[in-house]
């Protein structure tokens, strides 16, 4: 099947095409970059040193406004929605009736009636017509917006000349409508990669002239653009976790994952908040990292062994040249988690030796993304 019969096309292809993608993967119906003709390591390297351009249109966002839109999202979400301000972001859940987890999402309140909800591979759009049933909101997914998410630690210095927002001045997980480049475009500082980095919100007919304006500005600074071979390796290295892939038990709960964060029980009922309440400390395993004696990523999926016993799964993984270590992503019994526990990963050339390690592997106080005077101001 060629990448053109897919339902969903970002205007971007031939641009992925002509740095060498075959769009021979996708996600969410949506070719996607999986790799180009650069060197996914040293793509790796640039966004940690200057800044790589990702296109990440294969997100799904979902529009929701009106009157019971934060009574609507209350309902559906294991966080609470009314705390966040407009021209903020959450990441939040979704669960279903017995607590288990079904997406996870990134909510932007544009205006009091106003959100934007990006979701990747989970349920939301399913469940989506039981919340707005009876409700005076409306609710549909945009597959007109393309995302453009350029990251690295030069990200800032790329864009503030060609925007009128004090871009400097915008915090992690706050965003603004403005304009970049002449067009308009709502930006967000944020990302997937554990380095300072910015997502750009535009309309598919402004997408690849801002693609091009980024990478021509970009020029001076040292600019890449990144594959997604490149994201893997950057969000792996940065302990970031991805739906469903870190969750491959269907029957995960937020406890499990370490996403309690993401969690208010104090707000009124909301779906799954009795199954969550009744499955807090009772958790099978818990999230941890694993620095695997290997010199190359191994697969996910992974067995995890401990004295000849199956103990868990190793579910992402990446080689990270950068730190020069195998990294995995697992679960583990809680009574296996504490740093320093070895384990073994099983793999078809043998039992291989790994350690539960302190994460995020890179930057593992979050520096990069959460400046010290951003804490404190």
């Amino acid at each position: 099947m060629s990448y053109k019969d897919l339902p969903r096309q970002s205007v971007l292809n031939e641009r992925h095409l002509a740095l060498g993608s075959k769009l021979d993967a996708e996600w969410n119906g949506m070719p996607i970059p999986q790799s180009y003709s650069t060197d996914r390591y040293e793509e790796t390297a640039i966004v940690r040193s200057r800044a790589g351009l990702f296109d990440v249109t294969g997100l799904r966002i979902v529009n929701v406004a009106g009157p019971d839109a934060e009574a609507m999202l209350n309902a559906m979400l294991t966080s609470d929605v009314s705390r966040i301000a407009p021209g903020h972001s959450a990441i939040s859940n979704i669960v279903d009736d017995d607590g288990s987890l079904i997406d996870d999402v990134l909510v932007y309140r544009d205006g009091p009636q106003a959100f934007r909800i990006s979701h990747g591979g989970g349920s939301l759009e399913d469940v989506l017509p039981e919340f707005t049933a009876g409700r005076d909101v409306q609710a549909g997914r945009d597959d007109d917006v393309h995302i453009l998410s350029l990251q690295g630690p030069l990200a800032l210095d790329i864009l503030r000349p060609h925007t009128p927002l004090d871009l400097a001045g915008l915090k992690y997980f706050r965003h603004a409508r403005t304009t970049l480049f002449g067009k308009e475009v709502s930006l967000a500082r944020g990302g997937y990669s554990a380095e300072r980095g910015y997502e750009v919100f535009c309309a598919a007919k402004d997408a690849v002239a801002i693609w091009d304006a980024i990478m021509e500005a970009g020029k001076p600074f040292g600019i890449v653009a990144a594959s997604w071979d490149c994201l893997d390796i950057v969000r792996v290295e940065g302990a970031l976790l991805f739906f469903p892939f870190d969750m491959p038990k269907s029957d995960t709960t937020p406890w499990e994952v370490g996403a309690d964060w993401t969690v208010d029980l104090d707000k009124p009922n909301f779906r799954g908040k009795a199954a969550l309440q009744a499955r807090k400390g009772k958790e099978r395993f818990t999230q941890v990292g694993l620095e695997i004696l290997h010199d190359d990523a191994i697969r996910p999926g992974t067995k995890i062994f401990k004295d000849g016993r199956e103990v868990g799964t190793v579910n992402s993984t990446t080689f990270s040249r950068h730190l020069m270590k195998s990294l995995g992503l697992a679960h583990l019994p809680l009574e296996l988690s504490a740093l320093g526990t070895e384990v073994q990963v099983q793999t078809d050339g043998g039992n291989l030796p790994a350690n539960v390690v302190r994460t995020p592997f890179y930057d593992p106080l979050r520096l990069r993304t959460h400046p010290i005077e951003e804490r404190t101001a």
